[in-house]
Order: C-alpha cells, then sequence, then structure tokens
C-alpha cells in the first residue's frame, strides 16, 4: 500500500462504480431472484448469484460519500434535511409507482398489507420488522442505521478522532458475534452485519483528503478484513479483499478506465433506478411471460422501463425535489447558512 493519492478533482469513478453495481443487482434480481419468486414462468436461462456481494459494494460506497455531506453540514438539522432531501422525495415516487403497478396487475404475490404500506411511507419499516412495499428498499434500513451512527460519531466524537472510534465501532461487531442473543434492534441500528464494508470506504476517502496515509490506515483496513474472516464465509472475504484494493486504486486514480459515459450516467440515476427496478420489472416480466413471448424479451422489456423511470424519477423528481428542499431550508437558517449537502451524484 505505496503511492500517493489523488486528493483534488470529482471522483467520475466514483459514479461509475455505483452504475456497474445497480446493473449487477438488476440482473440479479431479473435472473435469478424473479425465478425463485415465480418458479411457474418463464426465464431466461442464466442466472446471475451472488446479489449481496453488489449490495456489500454501495455500502463502501456509502461509507466514502457520506464525508461529502459531513464536510459540508454545520448541524444535526442540517444533515437530517440534507438526507431526507437526498432519499424522500424519489423514494416516495418509486413507492407509489411500484404500488400501482403492483395492484394494476394484481400481483397479490408481490403486494403488502395495509399496515405494512403506512409504515413503508416513513422509511422505517424495517426497524418495525415489516414488510417493505418492494424487498430492494431493505438497505433503506441499512443506511438510515449508518446516518444514525455517523451523525452520532460526529456530533460526539469528530471526524478527526475517527479511525479508533473505527476500531471500537469493529470491537462491538465481535461482541455481536460471541452474542448471539444480542437484541435485533441494536444489531440494525449499529450496522453490525455491513460495518467493516463501511468502514473500508470512510478509510479510504481520508487519504483521498490527504487527511491520512495509507501506512496510518492500514492497520484499521487490517481489522476490518479480519471482522470479515472471523464472522464471515470465504466468499464474502474475498469480496472485502476486492472492495478494498479497488478503493486503493480509485484513491490513486487506477480506476479511471472506468469512467465510461454510460457507467458514469446510470451512476447519476443509480438510486432512483435501484429503488424501481425489481417489483415494477417482475410484474412486466410475469404479464409477458402470460402473453406468451420469450423471457429474453420480458427481461429487455424490464430492463428499459427500469431505466426509463429510473430516469424520469430522477430528473423529474430526485434532483428538482432535493434541490428545492435544501434551497427553502437555507433559506429559513438566514443568508449566512451552510448550504448541507453535494450533488445528488456525490452521496
Amino acid at each position: 500500500m505505496v503511492g500517493t493519492p489523488l486528493s483534488r478533482g470529482r471522483l467520475t469513478e466514483l459514479d461509475a462504480l455505483r452504475g456497474i453495481g445497480a446493473l449487477c443487482v438488476l440482473i440479479f434480481h431479473y435472473s435469478t431472484r424473479f425465478h425463485e419468486l415465480f418458479p411457474q414462468a418463464a426465464h431466461v436461462p442464466f442466472s446471475f448469484p451472488g446479489g449481496n456481494y453488489r449490495v456489500l459494494l454501495f455500502f463502501t460506497i456509502s461509507g466514502f460519500a457520506i464525508f461529502f455531506t459531513l464536510d459540508r453540514i454545520g448541524t444535526v438539522a442540517d444533515f437530517v434535511v440534507n438526507r431526507f432531501a437526498r432519499l424522500y422525495p424519489a423514494y416516495l415516487v418509486a413507492m407509489l409507482l411500484t404500488l400501482s403497478v403492483e395492484y394494476l396487475a394484481q400481483a397479490t404475490q408481490l403486494l403488502v398489507g395495509p399496515v405494512a404500506i403506512l409504515a413503508n411511507f416513513t422509511m422505517l419499516q424495517g426497524f418495525a420488522f415489516l414488510p417493505e412495499v418492494d424487498g430492494a428498499y431493505w438497505t433503506l434500513t441499512v443506511e438510515i442505521a449508518f446516518y444514525f451512527c455517523m451523525i452520532a460519531i460526529w456530533k460526539f466524537v469528530g471526524i478527526r478522532r475517527l479511525e479508533p472510534v473505527l476500531a471500537c465501532w469493529l470491537m462491538v461487531r465481535w461482541l455481536y458475534w460471541a452474542w448471539p442473543d444480542m437484541p435485533e434492534r441494536i444489531i440494525m441500528l449499529l450496522v453490525l452485519r455491513y460495518t467493516p464494508f463501511f468502514v473500508i470506504g470512510m478509510l479510504a476517502y481520508r487519504v483521498w483528503r490527504g487527511e491520512r496515509s495509507l501506512r496510518q490506515q492500514a492497520p484499521y483496513a487490517l481489522l476490518a478484513l479480519l471482522s470479515i474472516a472471523t464472522m464471515e464465509t470465504w466468499d464474502v472475504t474475498l469480496v472485502g479483499c476486492i472492495l478494498l484494493a479497488a478503493f486503493v486504486a480509485l484513491i490513486h486514480g487506477h480506476l479511471r478506465f472506468l469512467s465510461l459515459r454510460p457507467l458514469v450516467w446510470l451512476g447519476g440515476i443509480s438510486y432512483s433506478f435501484y429503488l424501481i427496478h425489481q417489483h415494477v420489472g417482475f410484474v412486466i416480466m410475469l404479464e409477458l411471460a402470460k402473453a406468451g413471448y420469450s423471457p429474453w424479451i420480458g427481461f429487455a422489456a424490464a430492463f428499459t422501463v427500469a431505466l426509463l423511470l429510473g430516469t424520469a424519477i430522477n430528473r423529474l423528481v430526485e434532483r428538482p425535489a432535493g434541490e428545492a428542499i435544501l434551497a427553502r431550508w437555507k433559506r429559513r437558517r438566514g443568508a449566512g447558512a451552510v448550504l448541507p449537502g453535494a450533488t445528488p451524484s456525490q452521496t
């Protein structure tokens, strides 16, 4: 782990990684998860296993990108408004669209009950152990818990002393391993199932910004990998090693070859795309299968609709609504207030 990281300019490679992750999650859901849920329906003749691997990439990116927000906020309220503006408008529209498609198609296997639907309007359904309107939304519970942890660290400890806190966080994860009956809500709130992946992203960011060296971060990175190796299967450990290597390459500018326009564009709409792709895509594939069309046509149609809807939600809801909420918050805070947050593609 040697070299001089790049701490300047925009990391379009990060958007490209988001795009790759979103694409892989979609292929996993359409090729593998669809067949698991609807074995009677015709499906594409291949399987793309290991969907959780791609989710681990998203969590690592979140660990890196959280500082684009933390570096610009002045208060806890700034953070809350920033995250609400970033996440909720697109989520609300995607959820309502998903429900509408499910009800119109009478896709009873995908529908959840009225209490669960009401809970989904809060985005906190996971903490109440209620099902999501779309199965992909489970990661939002993890993200919200991660935000809770990060704002607590920012508020009570400070980012300058981050690494010892991360080491303690990983130690608590071992406590979870040794205490199988640890209350589930503690596990969820402290994101103990996924802590090392967020940590890898945070360690990389600190090097990219020039606040720490690779040599200084190496013990903490090894601690994160050890946490994965002792608690997870060998394949997840391998994924952890690959992610660590990828983010070391990222901060040294060695992933610039990924900055292809389609991938960067997909990364820019990845949040809206992720929110809308799964159940809507399943309904499309089911309906086309019932009509006798080839599963390849169903796959392509679902993919196309997910891209179109993801782009529309991003352009018409996610960006303008987020910017409007932040602008209103800035006005409310006064002309001298710090505008919390970064561009949608950074956060």
